[in-house]
């Protein structure tokens, strides 16, 4: 088994490839989705966020206020770190469990979906494919100011607050162009599923590698617990 990691930036068309990937049959470890289950009411996460962020963060179901949340996290650099104390080794405990359970089910590879792989640099560095989903910048900013209703100001801020996708794509060892038709994005997401059930399984070194972040990882989960 061996990482393949994917990767992209807001609105750029990232969980749409996602969603082929599971389609053909991949196993998917989505970093947001995990993000929402820790954060599901009850949880030792959504608990902690409530109490360090106040109850402005909680909606009128009782769940976290995303738009709230993201307001008070998104120009205040250490309330965003104060979160992601919160959060992390929570996501981070949740995916390792999903990553165990595909070697032990003897799955070929698992796609690591993760929105800031590049950036938090934990991940990348132990996968064998880095995929980036990319697209020009005017369809970027005009599919989050229709996504998000956001006007084009709030979108520009927001795109820029992320490493570009130029620069992301330098270091991908695979592109997934999204600014043409979803068939044509389906396509190349077929091709990449196909090299990557011809690709061998485990070197030593990989193994080396997940063994190493497993260990770190669970370090930093137990630090926090």
């Amino acid at each position: 088994m061996f990482l393949v990691g994917l990767t992209g930036g807001i609105a750029s068309g990232k969980s749409t490839v996602s969603k082929f990937l599971v389609e053909l049959g991949c196993s998917v470890v989505d970093a947001d989705l995990d993000a929402r289950e820790v954060m599901l009411p009850g949880k030792t996460a959504f608990l902690r966020t409530v109490e360090t962020f106040g109850g402005g963060v909680v909606d009128g179901n009782g769940g976290i206020d995303r738009e709230a949340l993201g307001a008070i996290i998104f120009n205040d650099a250490e309330a965003r770190k104060k979160l992601n104390r919160i959060t992390h080794p929570q996501i981070m405990k949740k995916m390792l469990l999903k990553i165990l359970m595909s070697f032990l089910r003897g799955e070929h590879f698992v796609v690591l979906d993760i929105p800031l792989l590049v950036e938090s640099k934990i991940w990348v560095r132990f996968v064998r494919h880095l995929v980036v989903v990319n697209c020009s910048h005017e369809a970027q900013l005009e599919r989050l100011m229709k996504r998000n209703d956001y006007n084009e100001e709030e979108a520009r801020i927001r795109i820029k607050s992320q490493t570009p996708l130029s620069e992301k794509c330098k270091l991908a060892t695979r592109v997934i162009e999204n600014d043409g038709s979803i068939q044509d994005t389906r396509c190349q997401v077929g091709a990449f599923v196909e090299d990557l059930k011809k690709s061998q399984s485990f070197n030593f070194y990989e193994v080396c590698g997940l063994v190493f972040i497993c260990c770190i990882m669970l370090k930093i989960v137990f630090n926090y617990l």
